[in-house]
């Protein structure tokens, strides 16, 4: 049995194994695959594994002996769903492998935010602190977190980790979930509007949806407290990004932590390069070795279950 992945090197740029994989069957895998290559590295493969290179009808079309598709990720807008249902074609994701790595990812940019710490390091090996007169420098605010309000948008797994940690540091959190969510002790459940009006920090960590595209954007961001500060884990269309940036410049969004954006790779024209406050980070809250061989074992055993009959993690 043929097994092809055709983008691994961002699941393994040569630090795990793809034994899991390749005890299953005779597997070839690519670092990259343009998409007009996809269908012909396919070729007469029954198995393949996809992170970010799209499969369209055209490509499904392209290769008969498909059986199988194993998403390398947990969204899987990058396979046409229905024409593989269509063909008979098994397509899965792995729903659940990094939770504590992009909670702790979040804390992390937030915590820049508070304390520019690379900033701070860059100036005392340049020898700023050196010839400082005064015991001690900043150029930014120092911020403590205790006391302040966390909302988060989105309270799936991700959203309740980040909840976790945000009470370790004496924060008050507020959430907004699409499904009803038992009583927890030190969150109240709110509505977006309510989140909006009394929240000093918003992370996002909702799905796309027609209901959540662009959800920050001028009119939302205005109900928002002064000097909030938003961070985006999920997905870069949440946000108006033009509309992010004028609040940067105007001081109404205090700072912004985004690993994500609404093109990826991030465009040379988008308007969040070079925004005041801004931090932007190439989509990597999700990739810390242990949460990626989380993946690699998920993928596998995905892959064993479709050939046992039992197909688990299917969309």
């Amino acid at each position: 049995m043929k097994i092809v992945v055709l983008d691994g090197f961002t699941e393994n740029p040569g630090d795990l194994s793809w034994e899991p994989l390749a005890c299953q069957g005779e597997l070839t895998v690519y670092d990259r695959t343009p998409p007009e290559q996809a269908a012909e590295r396919i070729g007469t493969a029954e198995i393949a594994f996809t992170n970010k290179t799209p499969l369209p009808e055209a490509v499904l079309a392209a290769c008969p002996a498909l059986r199988y598709i194993g998403v390398l990720a947990t969204g899987y807008n990058v396979v046409d769903v229905e024409a593989a249902h269509r063909r008979g074609i098994v397509v899965t994701n792995i729903p659940d492998y990094g939770t504590d790595t992009v909670a702790q990812f979040t804390m992390a940019m937030l915590l820049e935010i508070c304390h520019r710490i690379g900033h701070h390091n860059q100036e005392v090996q340049q020898g700023r602190w050196s010839r400082c007169p005064d015991f001690c420098f900043w150029d930014t605010p120092q911020m403590e977190l205790a006391g302040k309000t966390l909302g988060i948008m989105g309270y799936g797994r991700i959203g309740r980790a980040v909840g976790r940690l945000a009470r370790a540091f004496g924060m008050k959190v507020l959430a907004v979930s699409r499904t009803p969510r038992p009583e927890e002790e030190g969150v109240t459940m709110v509505r977006w509007e309510p989140l909006l009006t009394a929240s000093d920090v918003i992370t996002f960590h909702c799905p796309l949806t027609e209901e959540t595209r662009g959800i920050v954007n001028r009119e939302t961001i205005r109900q928002m407290k002064d000097g909030v500060i938003l961070l985006n884990m999920a997905r870069g269309p949440l946000i108006q990004e033009a509309d992010l940036r004028e609040a940067l410049e105007s001081v109404k969004v205090y700072a912004a932590g985004m690993d994500v954006a609404a093109t990826e790779p991030i465009q040379p024209d988008s308007p969040l390069l070079g925004a005041k406050n801004c931090i932007l980070t190439p989509h990597i809250a999700w990739a810390s070795q242990e949460a990626r061989r989380r993946l690699m074992d998920t993928a596998a055993e995905n892959l064993r279950s479709f050939l046992e009959g039992n197909p688990i993690h299917q969309v």
